[in-house]
């Protein structure tokens, strides 16, 4: 959602920019443009379309300077053009401004600036906030970094914003509030970017502002102050990203890139935190408060999209292996809600990029009714890593496709850790069940594995529909979360109309879609249901559905009768959601790339959905 770069140092600034922002792209957006000091000058250039567009826009022009602003912007606020591109200029141009976020009074600040004179060319309520940070500073007579602070103070809304002055040509002043901004400390340079891409080529030394806080960097110095101008010591992080994870390796799209990391990226969530030779399971994040957890009465799990899937297959091994009741809410419904929250309540929030607003927004809510919060992510120093009272990292290192595929599956590992941890501590699960668990979870990576041996064939399977407007997946028992994210991933990346069920509800209405345009994906590996599932199949076929089934390898059943099989290697029912997503996105990956689909970039999605 939105993505900011900036410079200052001795290097060339637009370049390095221009690199961040291609960086960024992931994050989705729909223009992109760059501020920058030049020849005593504050020089705007900005564009609709790709960072290529830019690029292209800029190609051959000599941009001599070593201090610079850039963005990609995600519109809000006005349409995708090039007015409203950022960055965006104050009232007299000797200011320019990139910003995440929304400002939720810019109107009324506006309308008190139009009646001052000040004329504005986009409809953006980011240029509003630097008319209004020109005007407190004209009006007080403050230093810039002041007028900063004292205008955000005024401001309503989420932000992260870098502000650079032709007044001031060593200055930047970076500033936020529910949206992510990381500063990277070199030598005697720093850059600031919306997460740590853009950086980690550089330097892997970084602060991570807070809520509240404002960095002044001026003349190869940082101070961080908060916004009643109080100094706070910046704290150095170490980045343990490493570039070559952020590259595509070869491979077409870092989508299938991602797919084909999960048998490492699991394995990463479970390193150094299990060993089945001696039984041995503790996540120390969590140490703390495993007896709390235990002896919770509710769980109430909390995410959005894809988070949200991991936190329903989450529900069915807490309810399965500890006995807890659970709840799943999606984020955005829960924070406005006045949802019944006690103290004694656990509260497990998941996001891949620990910025989601709406799950930030939801653990206020839960904080002030005085639950505990497990926060499960992915990214070190993320706003919810440092909003929770403790939780544990996916490990599975840094996610470029805006649509998830690794993420859950690393988040799904941890959250069957936490729940065989938690069942093992309460005693409802006996001594056999739980080291049984632990030699079939350090299986998992060598299954996916063998997953992707049928990657051609599932290619061709893909092939066959790629003409398709509709699909219908269906799942029962700890498959049926796998149903609902097969069907957002075909979603997502190809457009093409997808939805997940419970088998057992498709005769309470979808069942009416079923004709042999209608290509049915059923989970229906060997578990409990299995029973139930093969006569889910036989109705649909007797209704000339299509059916792809994903199966436990050696299945001598269903595979005489339906239309296309895939099969998996046979798993313990708990964890077969880990290897039987695995069809599915490679299904959804081939389809829409067979579309001409922008497999990492999906149309109108951003990969981290920090603003309402």
């Amino acid at each position: 959602m939105c993505g900011i770069v900036a410079y200052v140092g001795n290097r060339e600034a637009y370049p390095l920019i221009l690199k961040g922002l291609k960086r960024l792209e992931y994050r989705g957006y729909d223009s992109s443009g760059i501020a920058l000091l030049e020849n005593g000058e504050l020089n705007i250039y900005k564009k609709k379309g790709k960072v290529s567009d830019l690029e292209s826009e800029l190609n051959g022009k000599q941009l001599p300077a070593t201090i610079g602003i850039g963005h990609t912007r995600w519109a809000t606020h006005g349409e995708p053009n090039d007015v409203n591109a950022h960055p965006h200029y104050s009232n007299n141009r000797r200011l320019a401004i990139i910003h995440n976020g929304i400002i939720e009074n810019y109107a009324a600040i506006k309308q008190n600036l139009i009646g001052k004179g000040h004329k504005f060319l986009s409809d953006t309520d980011t240029e509003v906030l630097i008319h209004f940070i020109e005007d407190v500073q004209k009006e007080t007579g403050a230093t810039l970094e002041t007028a900063v602070r004292l205008a955000l103070k005024e401001v309503v809304g989420a932000y992260a914003i870098v502000v650079i002055s032709l007044d001031h040509p060593g200055q930047l002043v970076a500033a936020r509030k529910g949206s992510p901004l990381v500063i990277g400390v070199g030598e005697n340079e720093y850059f600031l970017a919306s997460d740590a891409t853009p950086i980690v080529e550089y330097t892997k030394d970084v602060v991570y502002l807070d809520d509240y806080e404002v960095a002044i960097i001026n003349e190869g110095k940082l101070s961080i102050q908060n916004l009643d101008s109080t100094e706070t010591i910046p704290y150095i992080q170490k980045l343990e990203m490493e570039l070559e994870t952020i590259e595509k390796g070869g491979y077409d799209h870092f989508m299938i890139k991602e797919i084909f990391e999960q048998p490492r990226s699991i394995a990463d969530s479970m390193r150094g935190r299990l060993r089945a030779h001696d039984a041995h399971l503790q996540l120390g994040g969590l140490n703390e408060y495993l007896d709390k957890l235990a002896q919770s009465d509710r769980v109430v799990i909390v995410g959005c999209g894809t988070s949200w899937h991991a936190g329903l297959v989450a529900e069915y091994m807490f309810e399965e292996l500890a006995r807890i009741n659970v709840e799943v809410e999606y984020a955005s419904e829960f924070r406005y809600r006045n949802p019944v929250i006690k103290e004694n309540d656990i509260v497990i929030v998941i996001s891949q990029s620990g910025e989601t607003a709406d799950t930030l927004a939801a653990i206020e809510l839960a904080k002030s009714k005085g639950a505990t919060i497990f926060g499960v992510c992915n990214v070190v120093g993320s706003s919810i890593a440092r909003a929770t009272h403790a939780g544990a990292y996916t490990h599975a290192g840094p996610e470029i496709g805006v649509a998830s595929t690794k993420a859950f599956t690393a988040q799904v590992t941890v959250l069957t850790l936490m729940a065989i941890a938690v069942a093992k501590r309460k005693g409802t699960i006996s001594e056999e069940t739980y080291r049984r668990l632990l030699v079939e979870l350090e299986t998992i990576p060598s299954k996916v594995e063998k997953v992707f041996e049928n990657a051609a064939k599932i290619k061709e399977i893909a092939f066959i529909f790629t003409y398709a407007r509709n699909f219908i997946y269906l799942g029962r028992g700890f498959n049926f979360p796998v149903a609902l994210e097969g069907a957002l991933k075909l979603k997502e990346i190809s457009y093409i109309h997808a939805e997940g069920y419970p088998a057992a509800e498709m005769k309470h209405g979808p069942i009416a879609l079923i004709d042999e345009d209608m290509p049915v994906v059923f989970l229906a590996t060997k578990d409990s249901s299995y029973e139930k599932i093969v006569s889910n199949i036989q109705e649909v076929k007797a209704r000339k559905g299509r059916v792809i089934a994903i199966v436990t390898e050696g299945d001598t059943l269903i595979p005489g009768m339906v239309d296309f099989v895939i099969e998996v290697p046979d798993t313990h029912e708990i964890l077969t959601p880990l290897v039987s997503v695995i069809p599915l996105q490679l299904l959804s990956y081939y389809i829409a790339v067979m579309r001409g689909r922008n497999v990492d970039q999906p149309r109108n999605l951003a990969k981290s959905v920090t603003v309402e």
